[in-house]
């Protein structure tokens, strides 16, 4: 079954004109490092597609050791004629991976010299998110406090059931990796604070407990008021919804780099408004003898802390999301930047992109692109998707080769690794404690059925294909081929 699901992918990665590779490696139960490879392509029907393709088993995690599994890989997906059509390789960011002179990327690209690197845009933005946190004390002690309910209540099944029925909410866990689990504290604390103050006096006043929990309880409570503790919270539960927003698009399967440049400029102009608005969040003061026992900000203080956390979210934002290099060619069809273009054509953006992508013809391009920038009914296209979709509903890929081409690179090229992080997923549901003994073979075949069980379902004659593969491995007492 494995086997005639992979030569369904790779024919179907064959007929496609460009394709990438998404990489990722994490240790299973039994402590074998395992490395995900994801394919994405566009196929026959002009659907994106990302498929599971193997987990790679490592003996280390070299980059010469990554490099080379893929390779082997990549061998048997593309033939040696048409290296050219990989056209981007994905990664999380680990210096192993995106290193510039002796990564896994600088090894993948010397063999195939169009696969350009992309660095997971959503690790990115816990990248940013964590920058903007890490280097202001006050702001790190907050995220501290925030991560202290939920291991409080989470050492006692007795506290968890008080918290159960006063709150009746969960307190979720922090975590360094998701910035959207800081998300969901920041929420929760922010809309049950109340609720958590009394349900910690109660524990503390309760007697049912012992002396260190109702003085813990005692603390939870009291830093729940503390007008700092508060500012912040109200801070965060202002910024988290649009990093979750922007988070949640990142995830999307069918997302570009097109889509995605509109929606940081989004981002930005959100936070943008935050920070702009900070005087009033920062107007809320305490007495004079609460600051001076509790060390309460001033409004000043506040302002200008909040103002800072905004500068350095905008400030990385812009640096790492900056759209150079090869994803430059993104703005050339930003649809809300076309009547832009048509007074004054993007010249420099076009010759960075034909620098990029040598495959292209630059004159026939920017032709097209100036037919493009004139025509209305394309501006309302979100998307290199949408008017991929648009040209190929309409019949008009012969009349807009270049830019057909153009697009099909800018979708094939994936902006986040969130597919092979879903592999993982499935690599937790599949070897657990109680079948960690698996074969290798067996892992792959029952990890392909569980993510591309749709590409199964559409091979009409997959059984048919099975039955005369495993037939045809050896010769057999039962006969299994009638003619």
């Amino acid at each position: 079954m494995l086997s005639v699901a992979r030569e369904q992918i790779i024919k179907e990665a064959q007929k496609s004109v460009f394709v990438s590779i998404q990489a990722d490696e994490t240790t299973d139960i039994s402590t074998q490092t395992q490395l995900v490879l994801v394919l994405r392509y566009i196929d026959d029907k002009h659907s994106v597609q990302e498929r599971f393709f193997e987990f790679i088993p490592l003996q280390s995690s070299t980059s010469e050791s990554i490099a080379t599994a893929l390779k082997e890989r990549l061998a048997a997906i593309i033939p040696e004629d048409q290296k050219s059509k990989l056209i981007c390789q994905a990664y999380d960011g680990a210096s192993v991976m995106r290193g510039a002179n002796a990564g896994v990327q600088r090894k993948i690209k010397d063999e195939y010299p169009n696969a350009h690197y992309i660095h997971c845009y959503a690790h990115q933005l816990n990248l940013i998110m964590q920058q903007a946190t890490s280097h202001i004390s006050k702001v790190r002690i907050f995220f501290s406090d925030l991560g202290g309910f939920a291991s409080f209540f989470s050492r006692s099944p007795k506290r968890t059931a008080v918290l159960a029925k006063m709150v009746a909410h969960r307190l979720p866990t922090s975590s360094n990796v998701r910035w959207n689990f800081h998300s969901r504290a920041v929420n929760t604390v922010f809309e049950h604070r109340q609720d958590l103050i009394q349900c910690f006096e109660n524990i503390r006043d309760s007697g049912d407990f012992d002396p260190k929990t109702m003085r813990e309880a005692g603390g939870m409570a009291m830093l729940l008021e503390h007008q700092d503790f508060k500012f912040f919270l109200e801070l965060f539960h202002h910024i988290m919804p649009h990093v979750d927003l922007l988070y949640a698009k990142l995830q999307k399967k069918n997302i570009d780099a097109v889509h995605i440049k509109g929606n940081i400029q989004q981002f930005e102009q959100d936070i943008q408004i935050i920070r702009n608005s900070r005087h009033s969040m920062g107007e809320q003061s305490s007495g004079s003898l609460t600051a001076k026992r509790r060390r309460v900000l001033s409004s000043e203080d506040r302002q200008n802390v909040a103002e800072e956390i905004c500068n350095t979210i905008l400030g990385h934002t812009r640096e790492r999301f900056s759209f150079t290099d090869h994803l430059v060619c993104a703005t050339l069809l930003q649809g809300d930047r076309f009547e832009d273009h048509q007074g004054a054509f993007p010249e420099e953006t076009l010759q960075s992109t034909l620098k990029a992508y040598k495959m292209l013809n630059g004159s026939k391009l920017k032709t097209e692109l100036s037919l493009i920038y004139s025509k209305v009914e394309f501006r309302a296209c979100c998307g290199a998707v949408d008017l991929f979709q648009l040209f190929m509903e309409n019949n008009l890929q012969d009349v807009f080769s270049e830019t057909v081409t153009l697009l099909k690179i800018l979708i094939t090229t994936p902006m986040t690794t969130a597919e092979a992080e879903r592999c993982f997923s499935t690599l937790k549901r599949v070897k657990t404690f109680l079948r960690n003994t698996m074969t290798q073979e067996r892992l792959n075949a029952l990890a392909m059925l569980s993510m591309e069980k749709r590409l199964v379902c559409e091979m009409t004659d997959f059984n048919q294909k099975v039955i005369e593969k495993f037939a045809g491995l050896k010769e057999r007492r039962a006969k299994f081929m009638f003619k």
